[in-house]
């Protein structure tokens, strides 16, 4: 049996590689600050292609030039999406003002404040949580039926309506009618993938935070509703088509992430390691889906407070310490569709 094969194995526990994990520490110690050298023009340029690309897809006569506008704001939009995944790693007082620029620029307007991601994220990365029942963003898909996976990627498709109408609507009557704040906090407030997860009250400063975040993505949503009045439908549908494609490409994203093969039991850091998946050079597109270092998702998981910027070297100085044989090498696939393949594959074994 491989040490990948042992997950169809129920109760296997697949013990911690020390050297890896040492390794991993020492090898990541010196660049393993956030820089905003990175951060800064990252986020904004992607932020500024994304918008341009909408305005275009909105505004040009031309099919074809408003449907490459489109493509380019999906993609642009997509990764300055992703840094919301930075900000629930990096030390509050790392990028001073980042996260406040990234909710007003980003966050809001796609509907996705950043309290959607932080105080929930970390969770999935608790040695003992992570997928079990209390992660929030862990399913065993490769145990589950065929259906399961078109069936995910479509909740996807439809999000943005959802979370249209959950700030212009269910927020702003929760503000009057607690029981309902309550539940759309507790089963509507991030973005979680496993349904059993019910989220705990905000506290203290996040609390303050979400207050906050909470009111501009209400306001903005309403607009967003009222819009119509004024410009008309179209530009609004566009802009909800062009968030859905994002919301469907970091659904595919997502399926690739994990080998999701853990039916419950608590791993340890290897074997969680060995459930994620990094995609590393020489493949060419994975900076398109699986952008702000999310190609190095399995490294992630070892080290979840290293930068975004810092994973491919720290995955060099890994590789070539440990070699194509070790337990880190393990972790690496080469492609979208292989990943995609041996899931679906997964999904039509008897169980």
């Amino acid at each position: 049996m491989t040490i990948q094969e042992s997950f169809a194995a129920p109760g296997v526990q697949i013990p911690d590689d020390m050297d890896m994990l040492r390794a991993a520490v020492e090898l990541s110690r010196d660049i393993s600050v956030a820089d905003p050298r990175y951060y800064w023009p990252d986020m904004l340029f992607s932020a500024a292609i994304g918008y341009a690309g909408l305005a275009g897809a909105i505004l040009l006569d031309n099919p074809f030039a408003a449907a490459a506008s489109a493509v380019v704001s999906v993609l642009a939009l997509y990764r300055a999406l992703l840094f919301i995944h930075e900000l629930t790693h990096i030390h509050r007082d790392a990028l001073p003002g980042f996260r406040f620029v990234w909710n007003l620029l980003v966050g809001i307007p796609l509907l996705i404040p950043s309290f959607m991601y932080e105080g929930t994220h970390t969770l999935h990365h608790a040695r003992t949580r992570y997928g079990t029942s209390e992660d929030p963003e862990y399913l065993p898909l490769a145990l589950m039926k065929p259906w399961s996976l078109p069936v995910f990627i479509l909740l996807a498709a439809v999000l943005p309506i959802g979370l249209l109408l959950r700030s212009a609507v269910l927020v702003p009557l929760g503000a009057v009618v607690p029981p309902l704040r309550r539940v759309v906090w507790e089963r509507a407030s991030c973005l979680a993938i496993n349904p059993e997860f019910c989220r705990r009250a905000p506290e203290g400063r996040f609390a303050r935070m979400v207050f906050w975040q909470e009111i501009g993505a209400s306001v903005w949503s309403i607009a967003l509703l009222a819009s119509p009045h004024w410009l008309g439908w179209r530009p609004l549908l566009i802009a909800l088509g062009v968030l859905s494609a994002v919301a469907v490409l970091n659904q595919i994203r997502t399926l690739v992430a994990h080998l999701w093969e853990n039916g419950g039991a608590v791993m340890t850091v290897t074997g969680q390691y060995l459930d994620s998946v990094n995609v590393p050079p020489p493949e060419l597109f994975a900076p398109l889906w699986a952008p702000v270092g999310l190609r190095y998702h399995a490294l992630h998981h070892l080290l979840p407070s290293v930068p975004y910027h810092a994973l491919g070297e720290v995955h060099r100085r890994l590789s070539a310490r440990l070699g194509l044989d070790s337990t880190y090498a393990k972790a690496s696939y080469p492609r979208l569709f292989v990943l995609m393949k041996r899931l679906s594959l997964s999904t039509m074994q008897p169980r």
